[in-house]
């Protein structure tokens, strides 16, 4: 780790993550290298049992809210995610090797980090709404929608505790 760089991990606490593609290109920007992002976060959350709150895959750079995972140190799931996305895609090198780490202690912090990837996409004006950017945990705050990626959320816990039913409107960040 470069000096002077110091991560609270194993804090117990969340974390919003930012990292980028190498040179920050738009290797993201295809729906089949984001549909193919997506999979291999599902894939890393399921492996390492990985609570994923939140994310926003753009063009050339990813914003994850997540816990840290029960099976490995966080920095070993980033690492897993990157080469499992890599591995499959053509451009080399394909990451940039650092990753930005916010550590969230309190709800407030929660709803601002994922107002924030979730309006990343109109901000940069690749839409004009969040719910029409497909590639993020947007559209499951609003209706509860499964996506790629299973996020934790008022609407997934109340599905574990009701067998599938679903609610009028859990509080959500939209």
């Amino acid at each position: 780790m470069p000096s002077g760089l110091h991560r609270f991990q194993q804090c117990g606490c969340l974390h919003f993550l930012t990292f980028s593609c190498w040179r920050r290109l738009p290797y993201l920007r295809t729906p089949k290298a984001a549909d193919l992002f997506e999979s291999a976060l599902e894939g890393v959350r399921r492996r390492y049992g990985w609570a994923v709150l939140g994310y926003v895959v753009m063009p050339e750079h990813i914003h994850l809210l997540v816990n840290e995972p029960k099976r490995c140190p966080l920095s070993r799931a980033i690492q897993a995610l990157k080469i499992s996305v890599s591995r499959r895609r053509v451009e080399k090198p394909f990451w940039l090797a650092r990753y930005y780490d916010f550590n969230v202690y309190t709800a407030e912090k929660t709803t601002e980090k994922l107002r924030y990837l979730h309006r990343n996409p109109v901000t940069r004006m690749l839409v004009n709404k969040p719910e029409e950017w497909p590639w993020s945990s947007y559209r499951h705050y609003q209706s509860g929608i499964e996506g790629a990626v299973q996020i934790e959320s008022s609407w997934s816990a109340w599905r574990r505790d009701h067998a599938g039913q679903l609610p009028a409107n859990p509080a959500g960040v939209t």
